[in-house]
């Protein structure tokens, strides 16, 4: 299945993933989005913070939008201890 069918993710997400080794469905829901996050921002200054509640989202067949509105703190803690949260 394509990355761009799942909930909440597109064509541009499919094609940022695309550049870290991430082809399909199948590998993005076998990954830790935050891992592909970090290395998405190590390739792209910049990288929106609401790809990685698409992420989360579409992992876990919800809307990004409820991943940020219920666990933002608990992302960017996680992000911080990473030491790739947002500026």
């Amino acid at each position: 299945m394509e990355i761009a069918k799942l909930k909440g993710l597109g064509p541009k997400s499919q094609q940022m993933l695309a550049q870290i080794g991430i082809e399909n469905a199948a590998q993005l829901l076998a990954a830790d989005p935050f891992e592909l996050y970090a290395q998405l921002q190590r390739q792209q200054r910049g990288v929106s913070l609401n790809l990685l509640y698409a992420m989360i989202g579409a992992q876990e067949n919800c809307p990004w939008q409820q991943i940020k509105r219920e666990r933002k703190t608990e992302i960017l803690l996680r992000l911080d201890e990473m030491g790739c949260a947002p500026d």
